[in-house]
């Protein structure tokens, strides 16, 4: 369950993001960048590729998929990540977490409030959208600030020392932060291109964004999973 919720956190990166600074400093043009972004999105969907290094034993492990996120004008961001390698489903709608996995013939059920307990709320908020990244974390450029292509590369530390997250870095797209700061507007709804989300074990979960589409209309029904015939239903 650690590295599922080191996944969700990742999916945090869909929440709002102020920042005060001066104007015109780099820094707030990129969240600020995020933040307006964020604030014209309602939902998205997009192609993942995900990699977690799992620390205490050095093993890397891969997948990737489609996922699809809603945010509602109330309550919490609903997400599915439908992996083809492992083939898993990882549903939410915004209530309750179901983590399918057919080669085991099981199916765990989490709710999402206590997935995020005892001292874990942090992740919750960037899940329901209510959270304030400023509030929570010490934001940064990561090494000189920019990836070998141009984008921009942030670490976002706790305030507050958290079990499930030690740094969360996010890649924002380069050339949306530049005409941001051209235009005084964000004409990219999702301008982020990775988040990296490491906990306290050194775990690291990796996810690469691309074929990112936005403001479809997506349907609230791929939100919830009907459980299928015969799977066993673990409650957590």
């Amino acid at each position: 369950m650690r590295i599922l919720t080191l996944l969700l956190i990742s999916v945090g990166i869909f929440s709002a993001v102020p920042v005060h600074a001066a104007a015109g400093n780099e820094l707030q043009a990129v969240v600020e960048t995020l933040e307006k972004s964020y604030n014209s999105l309602t939902d998205m969907q997009a192609e993942f590729a995900q990699k977690t290094l799992i620390a205490s034993i050095k093993r890397e492990e891969k997948g990737s998929g489609e996922v699809f996120l809603k945010k509602p004008a109330k309550g919490a961001a609903m997400f599915r990540f439908n992996y083809r390698k492992p083939p898993q489903q990882i549903v939410s709608n915004g209530k309750k977490v179901w983590y399918y996995l057919p080669e085991n013939n099981q199916v765990m059920v989490s709710d999402m409030a206590a997935l995020f307990e005892g001292g874990k709320g942090v992740a919750l908020n960037y899940l329901t959208g209510m959270g304030r990244i400023s509030r929570d974390f010490s934001i940064s450029f990561s090494g000189k600030g920019r990836d070998k292509n141009g984008n921009y590369v942030l670490d976002l530390v706790p305030k507050k020392e958290s079990p499930t997250i030690a740094k969360l870095q996010l890649t924002v797209d380069g050339a949306a932060v530049q005409r941001f700061r051209e235009q005084g507007k964000a004409d990219a709804q999702f301008p982020v291109l990775s988040s990296a989300v490491t906990d306290s074990l050194g775990n690291r979960t990796t996810i690469d964004f691309s074929r990112i589409r936005v403001n479809r209309g997506i349907g609230n029904d791929r939100f919830n999973f009907k459980v299928p015939a015969g799977v066993e239903v673990i409650q957590n």
